[in-house]
């Protein structure tokens, strides 16, 4: 399998608008790989974009993706759906406001987020009625696996009251990848996801090292989504992961690029990812 983490950022962009410290005015002056865009990951063996933050149509074309068959959500927070709309940006025929059909995009949806998704909406209604009635997206719905031409998707559910993330597990050829962006706690540790040839996970919050000497209380609701950085990697000990790449790389953690690779060079198998980064398992 073929990965591309197209963003390898947070819930905020780095350089994040208008900050001034030291991590932004790095990225502002250097660019990438210093400079992070929202969450997403394409695999190119089905063309499949994962997530849409913001800045997706921006991580295209920077990219090497040359079409996109298919999109996956892990959750529907904000920073990995503001830029679902890319699907109207690559299919439209302005001539008649439709979509190309040689373009639409097929959504692969867990049946668990059809509702959510369909509460998000603009003045044309819910998004996703909008995008299938003009022809920019076919609709599957799935429930727990579903087969993409030689790629077995899994989507493990993680559950905490009203909000929902999944876990997606994605098999080939006798090789496996697990996929965990964000709000992964607690981690299924099932056997899905166990002996991994990847693990694409968020690292957890670092609690040392931060701006302003902020220490995370016992009671902060970073906690209840979040597993610590060291909690992350004895997580990924248990699950016998090969090999691990951390992604969604907040900004309030007050590392940069040079901080993260100084942190992986005494972490065998460990890698922080960075826009336009390539994976092959």
């Amino acid at each position: 399998m073929r990965w591309t983490i197209l963003g390898s950022g947070g819930c905020s962009v780095i350089p994040k608008p208008l900050c001034g410290c030291r991590v932004c005015r790095e990225a502002r002056l250097k660019g990438l790989p210093y400079s992070r865009a929202g969450p997403s990951a394409f695999l190119h063996d089905v063309n499949l974009l994962i997530d849409t933050p913001a800045e997706t149509a921006i991580l295209l074309n920077r990219s090497r993706v040359r079409r996109v068959d298919y999109l996956m959500f892990t959750h529907l927070d904000p920073d990995h759906t503001e830029g679902f709309r890319v699907v109207e940006q690559i299919a439209l025929d302005f001539r008649t406001w439709t979509g190309y059909p040689a373009k639409r995009i097929t959504l692969l949806l867990p049946e668990q987020l059809l509702a959510p998704l369909s509460g998000i909406s603009s003045q044309y209604g819910p998004v996703i009625d909008f995008f299938q009635a003009s022809g920019f997206l076919d609709l599957h719905i799935f429930r727990e696996e579903v087969q993409v031409d030689d790629v077995l998707i899994s989507a493990i559910p993680v559950q905490r009251g009203s909000r929902l993330s999944f876990v997606n597990v994605f098999q080939k050829a006798g090789k496996k990848a697990v996929y965990a962006p964000c709000d992964i706690k607690p981690f299924p540790e099932v056997e899905e996801v166990m002996d991994a040839d990847l693990l694409i996970i968020q690292p957890g919050i670092f609690e040392t090292g931060l701006r302003h000497r902020f220490k995370y209380p016992p009671g902060h609701i970073s906690r209840t989504t979040l597993y610590t950085f060291e909690q992350t990697l004895e997580l990924a000990r248990r699950v016998r992961a090969r090999q691990v790449v951390f992604v969604h790389l907040e900004e309030y953690w007050n590392r940069g690029y040079d901080d993260y690779r100084r942190l992986e060079a005494g972490l065998p198998g460990i890698r922080f990812a960075h826009d336009g980064m390539r994976v092959k398992v």
